[in-house]
């Protein structure tokens, strides 16, 4: 049990993957998933327990639609190298978590007057 494994013995094929082997139809070995909950997960827009709560308070229903803008907004900022963004939409202003796709806090209109927005590093206003 203590030996030492080394790569030679774990992989006895070649060396080199057949890379111009089209893949026959249902043939799924050549081409790597991840299971769909990670897949989905990966996709999804995350919402903090603290913008949970905000959302709650301030009275702001998300519908699909909306969650999906914030999605795609969130996909640009990720595009351009953002880690925390501030999402403007309609009447409503959110604080994202780019990498983690995490809602970290949302605002409506009269909590974002006068207040000032720290701690981001980018800005995506979506119409």
């Amino acid at each position: 049990m203590s030996d030492r494994i080394t790569v030679g013995q774990l992989y006895t094929g070649p060396v080199t993957p057949n890379l111009l082997r089209k893949p026959q139809t249902g043939d799924t070995s050549s081409t790597p998933t991840k299971p769909f909950a990670q897949v989905l997960e990966d996709n999804l827009l995350k919402l903090s327990n603290h913008a949970a709560k905000r959302l709650e308070q301030r009275g702001i229903e998300l519908k699909t639609e909306q969650m999906k803008k914030i999605g795609s907004a969130l996909d640009k900022a990720a595009a351009k190298g953002a880690k925390e963004s501030l999402i403007l939409m309609q009447d409503m202003a959110f604080i994202v978590n780019v990498k983690n796709r995490t809602v970290v806090t949302a605002m409506d209109s009269a909590s974002m007057k006068d207040n000032v927005f720290t701690q981001i590093d980018s800005a995506v206003i979506i119409s």
